[in-house]
Order: C-alpha cells, then structure tokens, then sequence
C-alpha cells in the first residue's frame, strides 16, 4: 500500500485500488486534484478506508487471491459499502463485463467501466462521482442541522426519541383528529401543541387554559362563556375559550383536573360540536379542534371512575407520550447552550459558556422537573457565575445515581449510546471532536453511529 506525496488536506481523497502495480501507477499520476491512495489487496483498501474515509473508489474486481476472477473484488465491494454506504465505489472488470456489471450495481456500486481502461472517460466518471457524493452531503447536513436545532414549534431537540414525537405530530397535524399528549410536567407539551396547530392549516386561533389553575365553580364559564346575569358579577356576555378557538385549536392543559359534571358537557361538545354558554339557551355551533394533555396517569384515571371513558375516547383519538428529558441524552447540554445564550443576553452577564465540570454535571442529572428545571437552574446559573465560564456550582446540581440494565450486553449498548450522545451535544455535533472526547477514531465513531442509528 502506498500514497502519493502529501498535498493539501482540503483535495478530495481517492482510493485507487488495483492490483497492477504498473496500471497503479499509471492511475494514481493521470489524475489532477486529488489526494490519491492505492491498495492492492482487500486488507489494504480497508485500512485505508477506516483511516481516510475517501467519497470515491475506484475498485478491480480482479484481486489477489482470486486475479483471475472477480470473488475477492466483489467481496471488497460489500466490505467498503457496508462500513460506508455513501461511498461512491466505481468498478473495473475484465471477466465477463456485462454480468459483473450488473452483479456490482445490484450490489450498490456507482458506475461500471470495463478494462481496458480510458483514462479521460474514467476521470469523467470519478470527477462525477465526487461532485454527486459532495451534493448528497450537502443535503445531509442540511437535514441533520434542521433535526438537531428547532423543529416543531420552535422545539430545540437533536434525541431520536423527540423527532419521532415532532413527526407523529406532524403527520396527524392536518387530520381532524383529537390529540392527547401524555408526559410529565416540564415536557413542552404546549409547545408541541402549538407546533400541531401550526401545522394544521387552521385560520383561527391557538388557545390554551390550564384546567387545573382555575377554580371548579369558573372553569365552565371559562370554557362555554356565559351570559350576561348568568350569575352574579356576569355583567356582560362573555365568550368562553371554545368559541375564541373556532376556527382554530384549542389547548386543554391538565385535562384530568376536569371535574366530572363538567366532562359531560365537554363530552356533548365533543360529539354534537355545538355549546351552550352558562345561563344561556342557544345552540352555538363551533368549529374547533380539541388538543389535551395531562401529567396523570389517565389509563389509571378512567379504571378508577374518576375521567369518563366515553369522553376519554373522544379526547384520544391520537395518543402521544412525550419522554422526559432523561430519556433524551444529550437535550439537556443543547438547550442548556440555548438557555445561557438567552438568558446572559437578557441579562447582560458575561457567563457565554459552561465549564466541562458545568457539562459533566448537566449529563448527570435525572431532570426530575424536565426542560423547566433546566431552564431555571440555567436562569440562577448566569446570574450567579462570577466569570465567563458556568461552573457545576453555579447550576448547583447534586451528585445522583442511575440506574443502569443488569444484562452486560444492554448495560453496554446503553453505555455506548448515552456516551456517544453526550460526546456529540458538548462537541456540538462535530465528529472530530466527538471522536476526540470519547477517545477514539473517526471510523469507530462513524461505525458505532451506524450500528446504535445515531445521527450528528
């Protein structure tokens, strides 16, 4: 295995793999632009696969120990697509062209060319086959940079667990379908459900009341409106939330604190789409779209008689359970990030970023109190931090202890993960760095990513 002489790190890389040293070198000097590397056999060409990543190959199926035929080259093919599927591997053959050509790109090769070679055709080719690579990389981290910052609703999340979450919303946003959001509280449940009404196409308004925070004997006229004399101190109509979201979505926080006389007439609305405003005798039809949420365990709710199950039904036409912030490694440093830069901006202190201890800290923590917490002790921590840097102190976390899977195999994989999306989110998502905080190469990261399904 050998290498031209060093040239400038920003050339795009080449792998030339041939086992005809003369043809080799023939090759590796009629291209202009690339930093080239060759190898001779399988072995070779993978070592400098893993340790240089090239966009585009150039493979003979002929290879020792099989010259004369095309088992060994075709086996390398599978080997280089499998460790890097994006890489564009051009082939070259000379035993039976046209079936090899059509084995190798149902195996996923890029283009055929048949020996012997044409050294301007085959520069066309290569010079194609970097400039595709180069698009679909482009459109790559186009797509990760929008996953990994705001999605829906203006949700800050870069967890696989989240973006599964943000597209089930996204994808019943236009149904008229009710939704239940089900998550503890912290979660941003009413920023998701504001991201489904922006979704949904609807004109009218987004409106959201907190069941819980209003007394029982005015959460009525809260949701239905009232007449005025309906009771005293009603000295005017008043439209209730229904009527303000028609057209529109309306946002049923905490929908558990709901008591149950009132859940009947929710329950009517629900299945007639018509209200009737406290003291009131007229049928108003609306048109509104119910989204709930709640931190209860509703299941346990409606078996215990204490929600309706007919009106559970009609609320949960879609369910979607929100993970907590502990079950999305690597949140909690991207919206720490996010809330410091807010907050030392509102507030004009100097704190601009958090010490590795402040990091280290941040990873560990449970978030019992979610993205609220978070966003609270990130609040205290730029106001009490003395210089530039976030201390661990500053955030004043404690020590806590996880509990990890007892299976060695699992405890592993979950190790591996959590680490791996820690490294990414202090590392802001490049891989050099993340390959250098979790001590390793830049292939063994990439191939770890591609056996957890872990995205930058």
């Amino acid at each position: 295995m050998s290498s031209a002489a060093p040239l400038p790190k920003d050339l795009p890389t080449l792998l030339i793999v041939e086992d005809d040293a003369g043809l080799q070198r023939q090759l590796r000097w009629a291209y202009d632009g690339y930093e080239i590397f060759t190898a001779s056999t399988r072995e070779e060409a993978i070592t400098v696969l893993r340790a240089e990543e090239p966009p585009v190959v150039t493979l003979d199926l002929g290879l020792p120990p099989d010259p004369d035929g095309t088992t060994e080259g075709f086996a390398t093919l599978e080997t280089i697509l499998s460790l890097r599927p994006d890489t564009k591997v051009i082939v070259a053959s000379g035993h039976g062209a046209h079936e090899s050509m059509l084995r190798a790109i149902a195996l996923g090769a890029w283009d055929f060319y048949q020996k012997p070679i044409d050294i301007d055709a085959l520069g066309l080719i290569v010079a194609r086959a970097f400039h595709v690579h180069a698009l679909e990389a482009e459109n790559r981290r186009l797509a990760e940079r929008v996953e990994a910052g705001a999605v829906l609703g203006g949700m800050l999340t870069g967890a696989p667990e989240m973006l599964k979450v943000t597209r089930t919303i996204e994808r019943v946003a236009s149904a008229d379908v009710s939704v239940m959001l089900l998550g503890a509280s912290g979660t941003g449940k009413e920023l998701l459900a504001r991201g489904l009404h922006d979704k949904s196409g609807r004109k009218g308004r987004f409106v959201a009341i907190n069941c819980a925070a209003i007394p029982e004997t005015l959460l009525e006229s809260e949701l239905f409106g009232h007449e005025k004399g309906a009771f005293t101190g009603a000295v005017k109509t008043t439209e209730g939330k229904i009527e303000l979201a028609h057209g529109g979505t309306l946002f049923l926080d905490e929908i558990g604190d709901v008591p149950l006389p009132l859940q009947v007439k929710l329950l009517r609305f629900l299945q007639e789409r018509v209200i009737e405003r406290v003291g009131g005798r007229q049928a108003i039809p609306v048109d509104t779209r119910i989204v709930c949420a709640t931190h209860q365990d509703i299941d346990a709710m409606v078996a215990e008689n204490r929600f309706r199950e007919d009106l559970y039904y009609r609320l949960a036409e879609i369910v979607v359970r929100i993970p907590s912030l502990a079950e999305r490694p690597g949140d909690a440093g991207l919206l720490a990030r996010h809330f410091l830069q807010k907050y030392a901006a509102q507030m004009n202190t100097t704190a601009r970023s958090f010490a590795p201890d402040a990091l280290a800290a941040i990873d560990g923590w449970g978030w019992p109190g979610n993205v609220r917490e978070l966003e609270n002790r990130v609040k205290r921590a730029a106001i009490m931090a003395d210089g530039k840097h976030v201390s661990a102190s500053d955030l004043d976390l404690g020590a806590q202890a996880e509990i990890e899977p007892i299976n060695l195999k699992a405890a592993r994989e979950l190790a591996d993960r959590k680490a791996i999306r820690h490294a990414l989110a202090r590392a802001e998502g490049n891989i050099s760095g993340t390959a250098r905080l979790l001590g390793i190469s830049r292939p063994t990261l990439y191939d770890l990513m591609k056996a957890y399904d872990l995205q930058p």
